[in-house]
Protein backbone atom coordinates (compact mmCIF):
# COMPACT_ATOMS: atom_id res chain seq x y z
CA UNK A 1 0.00 0.00 0.00
CA UNK A 2 1.07 3.20 -1.07
CA UNK A 3 0.29 6.32 0.60
CA UNK A 4 1.23 10.05 -0.26
CA UNK A 5 0.03 13.33 2.18
CA UNK A 6 0.55 16.64 0.30
CA UNK A 7 -0.97 19.95 2.33
CA UNK A 8 -1.38 23.20 1.29
CA UNK A 9 -2.18 25.74 4.04
CA UNK A 10 -3.25 29.03 3.84
CA UNK A 11 -5.77 31.45 5.88
CA UNK A 12 -8.42 29.87 5.17
CA UNK A 13 -7.96 26.51 3.50
CA UNK A 14 -6.24 23.23 3.99
CA UNK A 15 -6.13 20.67 1.12
CA UNK A 16 -4.70 17.32 1.43
CA UNK A 17 -4.36 14.55 -0.82
CA UNK A 18 -4.35 10.92 -0.32
CA UNK A 19 -3.41 7.63 -2.25
CA UNK A 20 -4.55 4.52 -1.51
CA UNK A 21 -3.99 0.88 -3.66
CA UNK A 22 -5.11 2.83 -6.87
CA UNK A 23 -7.55 5.18 -5.56
CA UNK A 24 -7.61 8.17 -5.02
CA UNK A 25 -9.48 10.47 -2.45
CA UNK A 26 -8.91 14.52 -1.89
CA UNK A 27 -9.95 16.29 1.47
CA UNK A 28 -9.94 20.17 2.23
CA UNK A 29 -10.37 21.97 5.37
CA UNK A 30 -12.05 25.41 5.09
CA UNK A 31 -12.12 28.05 8.23
CA UNK A 32 -14.95 30.02 8.90
CA UNK A 33 -15.38 33.80 7.87
CA UNK A 34 -16.77 35.58 11.13
CA UNK A 35 -16.04 38.88 9.57
CA UNK A 36 -17.83 39.42 6.27
CA UNK A 37 -21.64 40.29 6.68
CA UNK A 38 -23.62 37.60 4.65
CA UNK A 39 -26.69 38.89 3.18
CA UNK A 40 -28.98 36.10 3.63
CA UNK A 41 -32.44 36.29 4.13
CA UNK A 42 -34.40 35.95 7.54
CA UNK A 43 -31.04 36.83 9.77
CA UNK A 44 -28.28 39.34 10.65
CA UNK A 45 -29.55 43.08 11.62
CA UNK A 46 -32.88 44.71 10.53
CA UNK A 47 -32.37 48.70 9.93
CA UNK A 48 -35.61 50.50 10.39
CA UNK A 49 -37.00 53.72 7.68
CA UNK A 50 -38.92 56.10 9.36
CA UNK A 51 -42.75 56.43 8.36
CA UNK A 52 -42.39 59.70 6.84
CA UNK A 53 -38.61 59.16 5.62
CA UNK A 54 -37.97 60.00 1.69
CA UNK A 55 -35.11 58.60 -0.10
CA UNK A 56 -32.90 61.69 1.08
CA UNK A 57 -33.56 60.81 4.81
CA UNK A 58 -30.70 57.99 5.02
CA UNK A 59 -27.70 60.57 4.01
CA UNK A 60 -29.52 63.54 6.50
CA UNK A 61 -29.15 60.76 9.17
CA UNK A 62 -25.76 60.46 8.51
CA UNK A 63 -26.78 57.20 8.01
CA UNK A 64 -23.93 56.70 5.11
CA UNK A 65 -20.96 57.79 8.14
CA UNK A 66 -22.54 56.81 11.32
CA UNK A 67 -19.63 57.75 13.77
CA UNK A 68 -18.69 54.08 15.24
CA UNK A 69 -17.23 53.90 18.68
CA UNK A 70 -13.99 52.26 17.91
CA UNK A 71 -13.13 55.16 15.93
CA UNK A 72 -13.55 56.03 11.88
CA UNK A 73 -17.52 55.67 10.58
CA UNK A 74 -19.39 52.78 9.01
CA UNK A 75 -22.38 52.86 6.70
CA UNK A 76 -24.93 51.46 8.13
CA UNK A 77 -26.41 49.90 4.87
CA UNK A 78 -23.02 47.64 4.83
CA UNK A 79 -23.85 46.28 8.56
CA UNK A 80 -27.42 45.31 7.90
CA UNK A 81 -29.42 42.51 5.38
CA UNK A 82 -32.83 43.87 5.55
CA UNK A 83 -35.10 47.45 6.36
CA UNK A 84 -37.57 47.41 7.73
CA UNK A 85 -40.83 49.75 7.06
CA UNK A 86 -43.74 49.97 9.33
CA UNK A 87 -46.08 52.86 7.76
CA UNK A 88 -49.76 53.31 7.62
CA UNK A 89 -52.20 51.54 5.04
CA UNK A 90 -52.70 55.35 3.67
CA UNK A 91 -49.29 55.86 2.62
CA UNK A 92 -49.37 52.80 0.67
CA UNK A 93 -53.15 52.98 -1.02
CA UNK A 94 -54.04 56.95 -0.39
CA UNK A 95 -57.19 56.47 -2.54
CA UNK A 96 -58.77 53.34 -3.30
CA UNK A 97 -56.65 51.37 -6.12
CA UNK A 98 -53.92 54.32 -6.20
CA UNK A 99 -51.05 51.77 -5.11
CA UNK A 100 -47.43 53.44 -4.33
CA UNK A 101 -45.85 50.32 -6.19
CA UNK A 102 -47.16 51.68 -9.43
CA UNK A 103 -46.29 55.55 -9.14
CA UNK A 104 -42.41 56.05 -9.52
CA UNK A 105 -42.66 59.30 -8.45
CA UNK A 106 -44.41 58.88 -5.19
CA UNK A 107 -42.06 59.02 -1.74
CA UNK A 108 -42.21 55.28 -0.94
CA UNK A 109 -41.61 53.99 -4.37
CA UNK A 110 -38.40 56.10 -4.38
CA UNK A 111 -37.61 55.28 -0.68
CA UNK A 112 -37.79 51.58 -1.25
CA UNK A 113 -35.52 51.51 -4.53
CA UNK A 114 -33.19 53.65 -2.77
CA UNK A 115 -32.78 50.84 -0.06
CA UNK A 116 -32.73 48.27 -2.74
CA UNK A 117 -30.20 49.71 -4.61
CA UNK A 118 -28.37 49.34 -1.26
CA UNK A 119 -28.73 45.82 -1.68
CA UNK A 120 -31.48 45.66 1.09
CA UNK A 121 -33.72 43.58 1.21
CA UNK A 122 -37.48 44.88 2.42
CA UNK A 123 -39.76 44.11 5.16
CA UNK A 124 -43.00 45.66 6.09
CA UNK A 125 -45.59 46.38 8.85
CA UNK A 126 -48.96 47.79 8.03
CA UNK A 127 -50.56 50.10 10.79
CA UNK A 128 -54.53 50.63 10.42
CA UNK A 129 -55.12 51.59 13.68
CA UNK A 130 -54.51 55.34 14.07
CA UNK A 131 -54.14 56.08 17.99
CA UNK A 132 -51.18 58.06 18.71
CA UNK A 133 -50.39 58.31 15.26
CA UNK A 134 -51.98 59.96 12.33
CA UNK A 135 -54.64 58.43 9.55
CA UNK A 136 -53.29 55.19 9.22
CA UNK A 137 -56.25 53.99 7.28
CA UNK A 138 -57.63 55.65 4.24
CA UNK A 139 -60.62 57.63 4.22
CA UNK A 140 -62.31 56.15 1.26
CA UNK A 141 -63.16 53.52 3.56
CA UNK A 142 -64.88 55.38 6.21
CA UNK A 143 -66.46 56.73 3.16
CA UNK A 144 -67.63 53.23 1.87
CA UNK A 145 -69.64 52.45 5.09
CA UNK A 146 -66.97 50.95 6.98
CA UNK A 147 -67.77 51.55 11.17
CA UNK A 148 -64.78 52.56 13.41
CA UNK A 149 -63.71 55.11 16.32
CA UNK A 150 -61.98 58.36 16.60
CA UNK A 151 -58.57 58.99 18.42
CA UNK A 152 -59.57 60.38 21.68
CA UNK A 153 -56.79 62.75 21.78
CA UNK A 154 -57.91 63.67 18.51
CA UNK A 155 -61.10 63.56 16.84
CA UNK A 156 -59.75 64.28 13.19
CA UNK A 157 -58.09 61.13 13.30
CA UNK A 158 -60.15 57.59 12.25
CA UNK A 159 -59.82 54.17 13.06
CA UNK A 160 -61.86 51.01 11.71
CA UNK A 161 -63.10 48.57 14.14
CA UNK A 162 -61.00 45.22 12.42
CA UNK A 163 -64.70 43.22 12.82
CA UNK A 164 -66.04 45.93 10.56
CA UNK A 165 -67.28 43.66 7.62
CA UNK A 166 -66.38 47.01 4.61
CA UNK A 167 -62.50 47.33 6.83
CA UNK A 168 -62.23 43.21 5.81
CA UNK A 169 -63.43 43.91 2.75
CA UNK A 170 -61.23 46.74 1.83
CA UNK A 171 -58.28 45.64 3.38
CA UNK A 172 -58.31 42.60 1.50
CA UNK A 173 -58.35 43.87 -1.71
CA UNK A 174 -55.85 46.06 -0.81
CA UNK A 175 -53.38 43.01 0.55
CA UNK A 176 -54.12 41.29 -2.28
CA UNK A 177 -52.77 44.10 -4.71
CA UNK A 178 -49.90 44.26 -2.39
CA UNK A 179 -48.85 40.88 -2.47
CA UNK A 180 -48.74 40.37 -6.26
CA UNK A 181 -45.90 43.24 -6.49
CA UNK A 182 -44.31 41.97 -2.78
CA UNK A 183 -44.88 37.84 -2.57
CA UNK A 184 -40.55 37.67 -3.46
CA UNK A 185 -38.40 36.11 -1.12
CA UNK A 186 -35.70 37.73 -3.50
CA UNK A 187 -36.82 41.25 -2.32
CA UNK A 188 -38.93 41.06 0.91
CA UNK A 189 -37.14 39.39 4.08
CA UNK A 190 -40.60 39.21 5.88
CA UNK A 191 -44.11 40.50 6.65
CA UNK A 192 -45.11 41.63 10.11
CA UNK A 193 -48.23 40.05 8.95
CA UNK A 194 -50.82 41.25 11.83
CA UNK A 195 -50.89 44.62 11.94
CA UNK A 196 -53.44 45.16 14.32
CA UNK A 197 -54.31 47.38 17.52
CA UNK A 198 -51.96 49.81 18.80
CA UNK A 199 -48.46 50.41 16.67
CA UNK A 200 -49.64 47.42 15.01
CA UNK A 201 -48.47 45.48 17.63
CA UNK A 202 -51.03 42.95 18.24
CA UNK A 203 -52.53 44.55 21.57
CA UNK A 204 -55.15 46.97 22.48
CA UNK A 205 -56.90 46.11 19.29
CA UNK A 206 -60.72 47.66 19.75
CA UNK A 207 -63.46 45.70 18.78
CA UNK A 208 -67.16 46.74 17.67
CA UNK A 209 -67.33 43.30 19.59
CA UNK A 210 -65.37 41.70 21.57
CA UNK A 211 -66.70 38.32 21.05
CA UNK A 212 -65.01 38.86 17.61
CA UNK A 213 -61.91 38.80 18.92
CA UNK A 214 -61.59 34.99 18.26
CA UNK A 215 -62.83 35.35 14.63
CA UNK A 216 -61.18 38.47 13.73
CA UNK A 217 -57.85 36.65 14.48
CA UNK A 218 -58.58 33.68 12.67
CA UNK A 219 -59.44 35.99 9.46
CA UNK A 220 -56.39 38.43 9.75
CA UNK A 221 -53.97 35.53 9.70
CA UNK A 222 -55.48 33.22 7.24
CA UNK A 223 -55.75 36.32 5.06
CA UNK A 224 -52.15 37.20 5.01
CA UNK A 225 -51.49 32.99 4.52
CA UNK A 226 -53.15 32.56 1.14
CA UNK A 227 -51.54 36.01 0.19
CA UNK A 228 -48.35 35.59 1.40
CA UNK A 229 -47.32 32.65 0.17
CA UNK A 230 -43.70 32.75 -0.73
CA UNK A 231 -42.41 35.50 2.15
CA UNK A 232 -42.04 34.54 5.42
CA UNK A 233 -45.06 35.74 7.78
CA UNK A 234 -44.34 37.17 11.28
CA UNK A 235 -46.70 37.45 14.68
CA UNK A 236 -45.72 39.16 17.52
CA UNK A 237 -45.52 36.71 20.64
CA UNK A 238 -47.52 39.36 23.31
CA UNK A 239 -48.95 37.79 26.45
CA UNK A 240 -52.31 39.74 25.22
CA UNK A 241 -51.96 39.08 21.73
CA UNK A 242 -55.45 40.21 19.73
CA UNK A 243 -56.86 41.85 23.06
CA UNK A 244 -58.28 45.29 24.48
CA UNK A 245 -55.36 45.95 26.75
CA UNK A 246 -51.74 45.77 26.33
CA UNK A 247 -50.22 45.35 29.91
CA UNK A 248 -51.46 42.57 32.47
CA UNK A 249 -50.65 38.70 33.06
CA UNK A 250 -51.28 36.42 30.11
CA UNK A 251 -54.89 36.21 28.79
CA UNK A 252 -55.70 32.63 28.85
CA UNK A 253 -55.97 32.31 25.23
CA UNK A 254 -52.79 34.27 23.87
CA UNK A 255 -51.38 30.67 23.81
CA UNK A 256 -53.43 28.96 21.65
CA UNK A 257 -54.35 32.25 19.10
CA UNK A 258 -50.64 32.00 18.57
CA UNK A 259 -50.27 28.41 18.06
CA UNK A 260 -53.10 28.39 15.56
CA UNK A 261 -51.12 31.10 13.49
CA UNK A 262 -47.67 29.28 13.77
CA UNK A 263 -49.34 26.46 12.69
CA UNK A 264 -50.39 28.53 9.53
CA UNK A 265 -46.69 28.73 8.89
CA UNK A 266 -46.02 31.99 11.09
CA UNK A 267 -42.83 33.09 12.89
CA UNK A 268 -42.06 35.05 15.53
CA UNK A 269 -40.82 38.36 17.03
CA UNK A 270 -41.43 40.61 19.89
CA UNK A 271 -41.21 44.36 20.11
CA UNK A 272 -39.49 44.59 24.30
CA UNK A 273 -36.32 42.64 24.00
CA UNK A 274 -34.07 44.23 26.61
CA UNK A 275 -37.14 45.72 28.71
CA UNK A 276 -37.15 42.91 32.09
CA UNK A 277 -40.71 44.12 32.93
CA UNK A 278 -42.44 43.62 29.51
CA UNK A 279 -40.37 40.54 28.38
CA UNK A 280 -41.13 38.89 30.72
CA UNK A 281 -40.65 34.82 31.91
CA UNK A 282 -44.17 34.28 29.98
CA UNK A 283 -42.28 35.23 27.07
CA UNK A 284 -39.21 33.65 27.47
CA UNK A 285 -40.59 30.59 28.02
CA UNK A 286 -42.69 30.65 24.89
CA UNK A 287 -39.85 31.84 22.58
CA UNK A 288 -37.48 28.42 23.90
CA UNK A 289 -41.03 26.08 23.18
CA UNK A 290 -40.25 27.19 19.18
CA UNK A 291 -36.68 27.31 18.85
CA UNK A 292 -35.10 26.12 16.17
CA UNK A 293 -38.61 25.12 15.19
CA UNK A 294 -39.42 28.62 14.25
CA UNK A 295 -36.92 31.92 13.51
CA UNK A 296 -37.42 34.92 15.78
CA UNK A 297 -36.51 38.24 15.12
CA UNK A 298 -35.95 40.98 17.88
CA UNK A 299 -37.29 44.15 18.17
CA UNK A 300 -35.33 46.10 21.42
CA UNK A 301 -37.69 47.65 23.80
CA UNK A 302 -36.53 50.99 25.26
CA UNK A 303 -35.69 54.21 23.30
CA UNK A 304 -32.67 55.59 24.85
CA UNK A 305 -33.22 58.78 23.05
CA UNK A 306 -34.83 60.28 26.21
CA UNK A 307 -38.90 59.83 27.10
CA UNK A 308 -38.31 56.69 28.25
CA UNK A 309 -36.50 55.80 31.39
CA UNK A 310 -34.47 52.71 31.18
CA UNK A 311 -32.05 53.10 33.66
CA UNK A 312 -35.37 52.33 36.07
CA UNK A 313 -35.83 48.65 34.63
CA UNK A 314 -36.20 46.20 37.44
CA UNK A 315 -33.56 44.25 36.45
CA UNK A 316 -30.72 46.80 37.39
CA UNK A 317 -28.53 46.37 34.56
CA UNK A 318 -29.18 49.72 32.90
CA UNK A 319 -27.25 52.79 34.02
CA UNK A 320 -28.84 56.25 33.46
CA UNK A 321 -26.61 57.96 30.55
CA UNK A 322 -25.25 54.64 29.56
CA UNK A 323 -27.22 53.30 26.66
CA UNK A 324 -24.91 50.68 25.60
CA UNK A 325 -25.87 48.99 28.72
CA UNK A 326 -29.07 48.63 27.37
CA UNK A 327 -27.55 47.57 24.11
CA UNK A 328 -25.62 44.63 26.07
CA UNK A 329 -29.38 43.34 27.66
CA UNK A 330 -30.72 43.23 24.56
CA UNK A 331 -28.05 41.41 22.97
CA UNK A 332 -28.39 39.11 26.16
CA UNK A 333 -31.66 38.59 25.44
CA UNK A 334 -31.48 38.10 22.08
CA UNK A 335 -28.95 35.47 22.72
CA UNK A 336 -31.42 33.70 25.51
CA UNK A 337 -34.14 33.53 22.99
CA UNK A 338 -31.20 32.70 19.33
CA UNK A 339 -32.98 35.49 17.93
CA UNK A 340 -32.28 35.67 13.93
CA UNK A 341 -32.62 39.23 13.48
CA UNK A 342 -31.79 41.95 15.69
CA UNK A 343 -32.59 46.02 14.85
CA UNK A 344 -30.91 49.51 14.40
CA UNK A 345 -34.04 51.23 15.53
CA UNK A 346 -34.12 54.24 13.65
CA UNK A 347 -32.37 57.87 15.01
CA UNK A 348 -30.47 57.43 18.80
CA UNK A 349 -30.92 53.68 19.01
CA UNK A 350 -28.76 53.42 15.56
CA UNK A 351 -26.36 55.81 17.24
CA UNK A 352 -25.77 54.14 20.20
CA UNK A 353 -25.08 50.95 18.12
CA UNK A 354 -22.71 52.70 16.38
CA UNK A 355 -21.64 55.17 19.00
CA UNK A 356 -21.51 53.19 21.92
CA UNK A 357 -21.43 49.45 21.18
CA UNK A 358 -20.24 48.57 17.70
CA UNK A 359 -18.32 45.83 18.87
CA UNK A 360 -21.58 43.93 20.01
CA UNK A 361 -23.37 45.10 16.26
CA UNK A 362 -20.28 43.32 14.44
CA UNK A 363 -20.44 40.26 17.21
CA UNK A 364 -23.35 39.59 16.27
CA UNK A 365 -23.12 39.59 12.52
CA UNK A 366 -20.33 36.71 13.65
CA UNK A 367 -22.43 34.83 16.11
CA UNK A 368 -25.77 35.63 15.47
CA UNK A 369 -28.37 34.56 13.17
CA UNK A 370 -27.01 31.89 11.14
CA UNK A 371 -23.74 31.66 9.78
CA UNK A 372 -23.47 28.56 7.62
CA UNK A 373 -19.88 27.03 6.14
CA UNK A 374 -18.00 23.78 5.10
CA UNK A 375 -15.09 22.83 7.49
CA UNK A 376 -14.40 19.97 5.25
CA UNK A 377 -15.29 18.11 2.09
CA UNK A 378 -13.51 15.19 1.10
CA UNK A 379 -14.38 13.88 -2.64
CA UNK A 380 -13.00 10.88 -5.27
CA UNK A 381 -10.12 12.43 -7.40
CA UNK A 382 -10.46 10.02 -10.22
CA UNK A 383 -13.61 8.66 -11.39
CA UNK A 384 -14.81 6.31 -14.11
CA UNK A 385 -17.26 7.84 -16.22
CA UNK A 386 -20.63 7.03 -15.41
CA UNK A 387 -19.61 5.90 -12.13
CA UNK A 388 -20.82 8.28 -9.07
CA UNK A 389 -18.60 10.56 -7.98
CA UNK A 390 -18.61 10.43 -3.79
CA UNK A 391 -18.71 13.30 -1.91
CA UNK A 392 -18.45 13.48 2.14
CA UNK A 393 -18.93 17.29 3.40
CA UNK A 394 -18.92 18.50 7.06
CA UNK A 395 -21.33 21.35 7.37
CA UNK A 396 -21.36 23.94 10.58
CA UNK A 397 -23.67 27.12 11.37
CA UNK A 398 -21.53 29.12 13.95
CA UNK A 399 -24.11 31.38 14.36
CA UNK A 400 -26.83 30.97 17.54
CA UNK A 401 -29.67 30.78 15.26
CA UNK A 402 -31.20 28.90 12.65
CA UNK A 403 -31.64 28.73 8.57
CA UNK A 404 -35.17 28.07 8.50
CA UNK A 405 -35.78 25.82 5.59
CA UNK A 406 -38.18 23.76 7.65
CA UNK A 407 -40.98 26.91 7.36
CA UNK A 408 -43.63 26.61 4.76
CA UNK A 409 -42.90 29.81 3.00
CA UNK A 410 -39.61 28.62 2.16
CA UNK A 411 -40.41 25.12 1.65
CA UNK A 412 -36.75 23.63 2.16
CA UNK A 413 -35.96 26.04 -0.76
CA UNK A 414 -32.43 25.96 0.29
CA UNK A 415 -29.72 22.93 -0.22
CA UNK A 416 -26.59 21.70 -0.60
CA UNK A 417 -25.41 22.12 -4.52
CA UNK A 418 -22.23 20.45 -6.53
CA UNK A 419 -21.16 21.24 -9.89
CA UNK A 420 -18.10 20.57 -12.45
CA UNK A 421 -16.66 23.20 -13.88
CA UNK A 422 -14.71 22.21 -17.31
CA UNK A 423 -11.25 23.69 -18.24
CA UNK A 424 -13.22 26.77 -20.32
CA UNK A 425 -14.74 27.76 -17.02
CA UNK A 426 -17.86 26.52 -18.13
CA UNK A 427 -20.39 24.65 -15.65
CA UNK A 428 -21.11 21.43 -17.49
CA UNK A 429 -23.20 19.59 -14.73
CA UNK A 430 -24.90 20.42 -11.19
CA UNK A 431 -26.48 18.20 -8.97
CA UNK A 432 -28.61 18.86 -5.63
CA UNK A 433 -28.41 16.85 -2.75
CA UNK A 434 -31.82 16.63 -1.50
CA UNK A 435 -31.66 14.88 1.41
CA UNK A 436 -29.64 18.22 3.37
CA UNK A 437 -31.35 20.30 5.59
CA UNK A 438 -30.13 23.21 6.34
CA UNK A 439 -32.28 23.92 9.39
CA UNK A 440 -31.03 21.08 11.54
CA UNK A 441 -27.47 22.95 11.18
CA UNK A 442 -27.31 23.76 14.80
CA UNK A 443 -24.17 25.89 16.10
CA UNK A 444 -21.68 23.63 17.98
CA UNK A 445 -23.27 20.57 16.38
CA UNK A 446 -21.27 19.65 12.69
CA UNK A 447 -23.45 17.71 10.26
CA UNK A 448 -21.77 15.56 8.19
CA UNK A 449 -23.43 14.61 4.39
CA UNK A 450 -23.04 12.19 2.07
CA UNK A 451 -23.45 11.94 -1.84
CA UNK A 452 -22.99 9.95 -4.59
CA UNK A 453 -23.34 11.86 -7.91
CA UNK A 454 -24.06 9.93 -10.81
CA UNK A 455 -21.49 11.13 -13.64
CA UNK A 456 -22.98 9.42 -16.89
CA UNK A 457 -23.19 11.84 -20.04
CA UNK A 458 -20.29 13.83 -18.79
CA UNK A 459 -16.68 13.16 -21.13
CA UNK A 460 -13.54 12.07 -19.41
CA UNK A 461 -11.44 14.98 -18.66
CA UNK A 462 -10.36 17.19 -16.00
CA UNK A 463 -12.85 19.32 -13.90
CA UNK A 464 -13.14 21.34 -10.96
CA UNK A 465 -15.69 20.50 -8.33
CA UNK A 466 -18.03 23.04 -6.66
CA UNK A 467 -20.41 23.69 -4.06
CA UNK A 468 -22.58 25.67 -2.67
CA UNK A 469 -26.13 26.49 -1.25
CA UNK A 470 -28.38 26.68 -3.97
CA UNK A 471 -32.01 27.36 -4.49
CA UNK A 472 -33.11 24.47 -5.46
CA UNK A 473 -35.77 26.44 -8.17
CA UNK A 474 -32.39 26.78 -10.44
CA UNK A 475 -29.65 25.14 -9.20
CA UNK A 476 -28.18 28.53 -8.84
CA UNK A 477 -26.03 29.78 -5.53
CA UNK A 478 -28.36 31.54 -3.53
CA UNK A 479 -27.39 31.34 0.63
CA UNK A 480 -24.04 33.35 1.15
CA UNK A 481 -21.15 31.20 2.56
CA UNK A 482 -19.38 32.28 5.78
CA UNK A 483 -15.79 31.53 4.07
CA UNK A 484 -13.41 33.70 2.35
CA UNK A 485 -15.16 35.84 -0.31
CA UNK A 486 -11.69 35.39 -2.22
CA UNK A 487 -12.33 31.50 -2.47
CA UNK A 488 -16.13 32.01 -4.10
CA UNK A 489 -16.84 32.42 -8.04
CA UNK A 490 -20.22 33.78 -8.69
CA UNK A 491 -21.23 32.34 -5.51
CA UNK A 492 -19.83 28.70 -6.19
CA UNK A 493 -16.81 27.50 -3.76
CA UNK A 494 -13.94 25.53 -6.03
CA UNK A 495 -13.68 22.70 -4.03
CA UNK A 496 -10.67 20.74 -6.15
CA UNK A 497 -9.72 18.88 -9.12
CA UNK A 498 -11.15 15.99 -10.27
CA UNK A 499 -10.48 13.29 -13.87
CA UNK A 500 -13.01 11.30 -15.28
CA UNK A 501 -11.59 8.16 -17.42
CA UNK A 502 -13.15 5.90 -19.47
Amino acid sequence: MKSIRLFILSAAVTFTLTANAGSRQRSVSFTADTVRVLRNPLTGWVMYLGRNWDDQTYTRMHYDCMPTSEGGTANVADYATTCYLRTSWASMEPEEGRYFWNDPQSRLYKLLQSMRARRLRLAFRIVVDARDQGQNTPLYVRNAGAKGFCDPHNPKIWSPYPDDAVFQAKYAKFLKAFAQKFNDINIVSFIDAYGLGKWGEAHGVKYADYANKHKVFDWITSLYQHTFTNVPLIINYHRLVGDTISWAAPAADSDSLLCSAIAKGYSLRHDAFGMTDYYQQWERDFAARFRFRRPIIMEGGWITGGHHRYWRDSSGRYREGHSEDVRAGEMADAHEAHANMMDFRIGDETVSWFGKAFSLVKQFNAHGGYRLYPSSISFDSKVKAGEPLHVVSVWNNIGWGYCPTNIPQWHQKYKIGYALRDGQGRIVKRWTDNRSDLSTWLQGKPVSNAAALPTQGLAKGRYRLLTALIDVSNGDPALEMAVSKQLLNNGWLEVGQLTLTK
